[in-house]
């Protein structure tokens, strides 16, 4: 099975307006991209016709962690036939027409932004109160009709194996990591990143430790928001079904009844290549369970050293 890799971004003229209204802006871009997607797939002129399924994940940042807001998509190369009797492939290796795509995204995005508008659930602080007057609103949506919007679809995973690399080393990922921070000095750091318009150049930037601060807050989620999700026969509510009937249609009922029976270390083992067994040390050595910690007194030191009011689960 192929998988594609789309991502949709929304043009920086928003920047000013998501950033103050995180939640609503993230929820509208979890709402539009899977209906452009879920269209394109139910159309038959598109050569598919069926159910798709695809995992979102919002990220909120480019390489210099500053605002970036874009929503990358893993999409199998096919879908379901709306009766289930069978799997529709995509042809040539090719998913959808970007352009047609992007602009079908645009449409439906500035239309849910205009109702959030008329329904009073955006605010506009600050620097940003010129938005809020129907001038400065409407000034918005005209540079955003006229704006080319970017949906970018990556050339498709061959195995399913990278599939799972993929997903492990990148859906977590944080604004910055900390091994690309090289030095923290005199009220300053440094950090290298790769440069997307020079062949992935490996280059360096300095800013002041407030800038810092102040970058790496921007990608501060709203409490408990959800970055990644999964629609269409990926979702949680139909996936059980979904997925037996996909399963079955591509012949793979056999490898599920295969995948059930291994331990958890047996499945690691053979996706990942990753003994989770094997002594980080010595590597020759073998980890054994001496013990398993009481629920109770794990809930008793975890109460204890949380302090009142703070939310710890992040």
């Amino acid at each position: 099975m192929k998988y594609f890799h789309a991502v949709f971004t929304l043009p920086h003229e928003l920047n000013p307006l998501v950033l103050c209204n995180k939640k609503e802006t993230f929820d509208l871009l979890f709402k539009t991209v899977p209906e452009t997607i879920e269209q394109f797939a139910t159309d038959p002129s598109n050569g598919l016709g069926g159910k798709i399924g695809f995992i979102a994940i919002l990220h909120t940042w480019d390489q210099k962690i500053r605002d970036h807001i874009h929503l990358h998509c893993l999409i199998p190369a096919g879908v379901l036939a709306s009766d289930g009797s069978r799997w529709i492939h995509t042809k040539n290796d090719f998913l959808f027409p970007v352009r047609a795509l992007s602009k079908v995204f645009r449409g439906k995005f500035i239309e849910y932004l205009k109702k959030s508008y008329a329904k009073d659930k955006l605010i506009f602080p600050g620097t940003r109160s010129h938005l809020g007057t129907k001038e400065g609103f409407s000034d918005l949506i005209n540079q955003l009709w006229k704006k080319e919007w970017v949906v970018y679809s990556k050339a498709s995973f061959s195995e399913p194996e990278k599939v799972l690399e993929y997903l492990g080393r990148y859906t977590h990922r944080i604004a910055i990591a900390n091994h690309r921070i090289i030095k923290v000095e005199n009220g300053f750091v440094t950090f290298w990143y790769k440069d997307r318009k020079n062949d992935n150049e490996r280059k360096t930037v300095t800013v002041s430790a407030e800038e810092f601060i102040r970058r790496f807050l921007l990608h501060v989620l709203p409490p408990a928001y959800r970055r990644i999700r999964h629609y269409g026969f990926l979702a949680n509510r139909c996936k059980k079904q979904d997925l037996t009937l996909c399963k079955k249609v591509l012949g793979h009922s056999n490898e599920e009844s295969a995948i059930h029976n291994m331990t958890i270390q047996e499945m690691m083992l053979q996706l990942t290549g990753i003994d989770v067994l094997a002594c980080p040390c010595c590597i020759n050595g073998r980890l054994k369970k001496c013990d398993t910690l009481p629920k109770v007194i794990y809930e008793s030191r975890y109460i204890k050293h949380t302090k009142p009011g703070i939310d710890d689960s992040s």
